[in-house]
């Protein structure tokens, strides 16, 4: 009994963490919240053969929620662009899907190394602010479709809103820096229906889950982060006005080479 109030205390903390930073510099909570996830699931003794696979879901099923919360927040300000969202709705539901196939078909281990390596990657583009520039206009019909359909793929793959992808897409197509961020939260709805439902449907039949989990989510932790989550994310955004947010985006690339090189040597 101890024990489990411990875990559900720490899914609460992550939550609030994982909120406080999307809010406060604009990074989405799923390269936090999955490896902590992991992490977790290996003090409640879950089985080593689907962790990230229960990560990745769970992870995913959180972003549902902060997702419809955050197109509240920004289309109360007016800043998606419902056109720009629509046309990529399609291949992100398309590609999200594939992504949650493909990531089923992975082991554990690969699955882990998978994302360290994602994870270092945007690190490195954090801690160095690499930015990115206008260079063209949207794509056609099919262009947007290809594009979408990688970056809903990517994203299910590792448990991602997308924002990590899709505010850049958006920028180099020349979509101006607040709408860019507004339509990619938005982009996070279809990303996390398609991608948690894929993961959901994946681990239907699998016999070495926990119990509350519905495929690969697992719920308490998703009750857990989101209800602290959905407090922080308005208070980080007020934050970033007084806070040193330069300073804090290289401290989150150091937070997160580190738990890349944990998943690596775990």
């Amino acid at each position: 009994m101890e024990q489990s109030f411990l875990i559900f205390a720490a899914y609460l903390a992550l939550g609030a963490c994982s909120g406080l930073l999307a809010g406060l510099l604009g990074v989405g909570g799923g390269l936090i919240i999955v490896p902590a996830l992991n992490f977790l699931f290996t003090l409640q003794g879950f089985s080593d053969q689907h962790l990230m696979h229960l990560s990745l879901g769970t992870s995913l099923a959180t972003i549902l929620f902060t997702a419809l919360f955050s197109i509240r927040a920004h289309h109360a300000h007016d800043a998606i662009l419902w056109p720009i969202f629509k046309r990529l709705t399609p291949g992100i539901l398309i590609g999200a899907l594939l992504g949650a196939a493909i990531a089923d078909s992975f082991s554990n281990q690969a699955l882990r190394y998978s994302f360290a390596a994602f994870t270092l990657v945007v690190a490195m583009q954090i801690f160095f602010d690499t930015k990115t520039y206008a260079h063209r206009s949207l794509p056609n019909t099919a262009g947007m479709t290809a594009c979408a359909g990688s970056i809903g793929l990517i994203s299910a793959i590792f448990g991602i809103g997308g924002g990590t992808l899709s505010t850049p897409f958006l920028l180099w197509n020349g979509i101006k820096l607040p709408r860019a961020i507004a339509t990619s939260a938005a982009c996070g709805l279809p990303i996390a229906i398609a991608g948690a439902g894929g993961y959901m449907l994946s681990g239907l039949n699998e016999t070495l889950l926990p119990h509350y989990t519905t495929g690969y989510i697992y719920w308490p932790a998703v009750t857990g982060i989101i209800a602290t989550s959905l407090i922080t994310v308005p208070i980080g955004a007020r934050l970033t006005h007084t806070l040193p947010t330069a300073i804090l985006k290289k401290a989150l690339a150091v937070l997160l080479i580190f738990s890349a090189i944990h998943l690596i040597s775990a």
